[in-house]
């Protein structure tokens, strides 16, 4: 995995999902057990003190755990649970989650992220770090 071919179908993915449409999440790479999600920095996403909320950091950890884990194993998969750290508050110009598969069961999929803010020169401030657990769904039976 991890072509043209399966880039172009997990942006496709990442398209139909209405709540990353309306955040305007980015698929910037993906492939080989990682995934790199981006999204914009909007007033509209931050909480009374000018940051970005945690919900938009929890939000994109999540979504690229999961595709980190869809990278290695196919798209049938569920986040089953993740924690997440918020290590200092998140601005700047734009969000990046960097994830990676740490080990891919069979049933499971444990995979780790970074969420970093990114100024206006691109520099990468890191706001948070998560670990989840991804279910690989089941492939449908035939008759």
């Amino acid at each position: 995995m991890g072509g043209a071919q399966d880039i172009d179908i997990a942006r496709k993915v990442l398209a139909d999902q209405p709540f990353s449409a309306l955040l305007g999440t980015r698929l910037a790479s993906y492939g080989g057990g990682e995934a790199v999600l981006e999204l914009d920095v909007r007033e509209d996403l931050c909480q009374q003190n000018g940051f970005v909320h945690g919900g938009v950091l929890g939000y994109l950890a999540d979504n690229a755990l999961t595709f980190a884990a869809g990278s290695a194993v196919g798209a049938g998969v569920l986040t089953a649970g993740f924690t997440i750290d918020y290590l200092r508050p998140a601005g700047g110009t734009a969000l990046r989650a960097r994830a990676r598969v740490v080990r891919a069961g069979r049933t499971r999929v444990v995979c780790r992220c970074d969420v970093s803010a990114l100024d206006g020169a691109g520099t990468e401030t890191l706001c948070a770090t998560a670990q989840g657990t991804v279910s690989v769904l089941e492939p449908p039976r035939t008759p």
